[in-house]
């Protein structure tokens, strides 16, 4: 950053790409309570958080703007279809404003597109209105699936497609590489894309949207909008 006004103006800006987010399976009611008044505080645009803390969530965030979006079938994505779908219509009733569900990986590679396809089009149906961001999940894919599985999301009507869970482990969770590939993919179809997973410092983030990302999923957005760089990645 060239100067701190300059600096803190581009890093405030970024406040709209970020949903807030806390996955860790060790997450406790207090850390879910910080979690949404840094999301208050900083204005992102939304706060992510396992489907047990939804309700926690929507009650804390309800006088404020700031979306609450859950996980479906997280984070392996291997799940049964009937399952996903009983979960995002669960989250739906509690107030989840938006839905992060992760493909059957394991059924994209072994080539039955179909099925990927008609699952996220069931989850986008149990959705409702609701927005439904489809991981993918890059570091289990080649550059082929990729654009296969991205080509299942605008199939589906999914409303983006987001590249990472965060816990594979040795991953290396977004990357501009994988954002241009998948921007490449939508053919100008109006799908939105979220890198999520390594985004850890303001750098970064820009990177990635300058590569064509619309939603930054990240653990670290405080310190993201400080110009800082968190010591160790939870997300």
């Amino acid at each position: 950053m060239s100067n701190e006004t300059g600096g803190a103006t581009a890093a405030t800006n970024f406040a709209k790409y970020i949903d807030h987010t806390l996955l860790t399976p060790q997450a406790t009611k207090a850390d879910i309570s910080k979690l949404c008044q840094e999301a208050i505080e900083n204005n992102f645009y939304a706060v992510c958080v396992n489907p047990s803390f939804v309700r926690q969530a929507v009650k804390e965030l309800s006088s404020s703007k700031v979306a609450v979006a859950t996980v479906i079938g997280f984070p392996l994505g291997a799940n049964l279809t009937d399952i996903k779908i009983a979960e995002t219509q669960r989250a739906i009733s509690e107030g989840a404003e938006e839905i992060d569900m992760v493909i059957n990986v394991g059924a994209l590679k072994s080539g039955d597109v179909d099925f990927v396809t008609e699952e996220i089009k069931a989850v986008v149906k149990a959705a409702k209105e609701n927005p439904v961001k489809v991981i993918i999940e890059c570091d289990l894919l080649s550059d082929d699936e990729k654009v296969i599985a991205t080509e299942c999301c605008v199939k589906a009507g999914a409303a983006m497609v987001k590249t990472s869970t965060g816990f594979v482990k040795d991953g290396k969770g977004a990357t501009v590489a994988d954002i241009e590939l998948i921007k490449k993919a939508l053919a100008g179809a109006k799908l939105g894309i979220k890198a999520s997973a390594g985004i850890r410092d303001l750098a970064k983030a820009k990177s990635l949207v300058d590569a064509g990302a619309t939603r930054l999923g990240t653990s670290a957005g405080v310190e993201i909008l400080k110009g800082a760089e968190p010591a160790k990645a939870a997300y």
